[in-house]
């Protein structure tokens, strides 16, 4: 994996990482329960955003490299695969 293709997930992951560090300190302050979980589904829906995006620059990078009629890294079942673990 290349800077080109995780740019963008590491800094949603980078996020994330700060939002789940935000609510294990809501927890152990003994936050509300329905407070702690709607921070528990937004750092969920952003490390799956940044799955989703892996796998679409994969597929981006995987057509380039076979379009310069090189041979992808992954095939597009295996990519497949990957996507369907996210889901």
């Amino acid at each position: 994996m290349n800077e080109a293709l995780v740019g963008d997930a590491a800094t949603r992951l980078r996020r994330a990482h700060g939002q789940l560090a935000g609510v294990i300190a809501m927890m152990e302050a003994g936050e509300d329960c329905a407070k702690v979980l709607t921070q528990l589904a937004a750092v969920s829906k952003a490390i799956d955003r940044a799955g989703f995006k892996l796998v679409a620059s994969g597929l981006k990078y995987c057509q380039a490299a076979q379009e310069r009629g090189e041979e992808a890294p992954m095939s597009v079942a295996e990519l497949e695969k990957l996507f369907l673990a996210l889901a």
